[in-house]
């Protein structure tokens, strides 16, 4: 039961979590098998991974020094971030190499990240809820490890590994070759320190209070993450709003179709589009609208890599086809 009580715990809770995420990607969602594939990769490659090179470090730092201390402060605060964080960034990093046309704006970078992230803190937040809640404590030590771990600190792998999808998209989006090459080590690296400094913090500095003194640090964290992720959102409507105004002028689109495009609250899914049963009609022709605005403005600034005006072209067939059916 206790098992089951930690799957359970481990996963619906960053499953919601992703969800949330999702949603917060208004105007040009990614692909669901694509974000289910990096959630899986959470699960299976960074997590698995993680877990064995982990315990390796901390068995051959124990071997050589003799010392419990020693392979614990090696284990979390150097190896596992370092570890975790680069088996998390490379799921982020395939999308970036293989599926580059679906990684289109500083936001698709955070999402990538977060949702591997999430992968990876559900089957974390099993191990810890089980074996350091239920196995050390019973249910006392169960739920105490479910309310730390889903609620106090549920939000730290994602957090952590946005740095990381931030510094692809950056790269990505950049056509300043500078750029290109510091901003990968550096969203890499903010990923890891932030990584470590929580670590280090939670579980070896001044016992509880260290505890505490990294929370409120992992706050201000997520607080800066949330106003990031706020401004991007605005920023991808200022792209919509300034590349979907051709459309209107040309007639392919309606004003009351532009309006609805750029609205946080009613892109995507309507009442009346659920209604009149056309629900998939309406909902593909806005993500149509939105990716039609991010490749046009790719276009402008990249130029045409990846073939964007081919693209482009093709997505202006699709929405000219499903206009007439979406609802505004």
């Amino acid at each position: 039961m206790a098992l089951l009580g930690a799957f359970f715990f481990g996963f619906v809770p960053m499953f919601l979590f992703a969800a949330f995420v999702n949603w917060l990607d208004r105007y040009e969602k990614e692909p669901k098998l694509l974000l289910g594939a990096a959630f899986g990769w959470g699960v299976v490659i960074a997590g698995g991974g993680a877990y064995i090179l982990n315990t390796a470090v901390g068995i051959g730092v124990y071997e050589i020094t003799g010392s419990i201390s020693a392979a614990d402060f090696s284990t979390t605060s150097i190896a596992a971030p370092i570890i975790e964080e680069a088996l998390k960034g490379l799921a982020v990093l395939v999308v970036f190499l293989m599926f580059r046309k679906e990684f289109d704006s500083i936001l698709d970078g955070i999402v990538y990240g977060a949702i591997t992230a999430m992968g990876f803190a559900a089957i974390e937040n099993v191990l810890y809820i089980y074996r350091n809640g239920f196995q050390e404590g019973g249910w006392e030590g169960f739920w105490t490890l479910v309310f730390i771990r889903v609620v106090l600190v549920g939000w730290m792998h994602p957090f952590f590994t946005a740095f990381t999808g931030i510094g692809l998209a950056v790269a990505r989006m950049s056509r300043n070759t500078l750029v290109k090459l510091i901003a990968v080590p550096a969203g890499f690296s903010v990923a890891v320190l932030t990584h470590a400094f929580h670590n280090t913090f939670s579980t070896l500095v001044g016992g509880g209070g260290g505890f505490i003194l990294g929370l409120i640090a992992d706050y201000f964290g997520y607080a800066f993450m949330l106003v990031f992720i706020i401004w991007m959102i605005v920023h991808e409507r200022n792209i919509l709003k300034k590349q979907l105004v051709e459309e209107v002028n040309s007639g392919a689109i309606t004003r009351a179709q532009y309006n609805t495009a750029i609205s946080f609250f009613q892109t995507g899914v309507h009442l009346s589009a659920l209604t009149s049963g056309k629900f998939r009609s309406t909902s593909r022709f806005y993500q149509v609208l939105g990716e039609l605005a991010h490749k046009k403005e790719q276009l402008t600034k990249l130029g045409d890599e990846g073939g964007n005006t081919q693209i482009i072209q093709q997505l202006r067939t699709e929405m000219s086809q499903l206009a007439s059916q979406a609802k505004a």
